[in-house]
């Protein structure tokens, strides 16, 4: 077998390379793949975390859930969408998280991935 497809099986670095961007638009739905930097000055996109995760910073603090409460009202005000449409699917307690938001509209869609696509 070539070292590579022993790679892809390990899931090493060389398959996470080929991986997909950290945002996907499905049916309404747009599913981010996030890293969290609570306790910043303002809420605020702060770029790209390496290949796979767009970096967020949190004005508020890691405590009792406020910075994942902060997160879902920054997405929910992103995307245009009330809060209750915004899920944190993996990463409550880490600041790696994936975050799903349904309903979002195309054109809010449209300018999140241009906005993206520049950076």
């Amino acid at each position: 077998m070539a070292s590579w497809a022993r790679a892809k099986m390990r899931g090493s670095s060389l398959a996470r390379s080929e991986s997909a961007p950290p945002y996907r638009f499905s049916a309404g739905t747009v599913t981010l793949v996030l890293h969290v930097q609570p306790g910043a000055a303002r809420s605020a996109w702060a770029g790209r975390f390496g290949e796979h995760a767009l970096k967020l910073r949190l004005a508020a603090p890691p405590v009792n859930g406020k910075a994942n409460q902060a997160c879902v009202r920054f997405l929910a005000g992103v995307f245009a969408v009330p809060p209750s449409n915004v899920r944190i699917l993996r990463g409550e307690t880490s600041r790696a998280k994936t975050v799903e938001i349904r309903s979002v509209p195309a054109d809010r869609w449209n300018a999140f991935r241009e906005q993206w696509e520049r950076a």
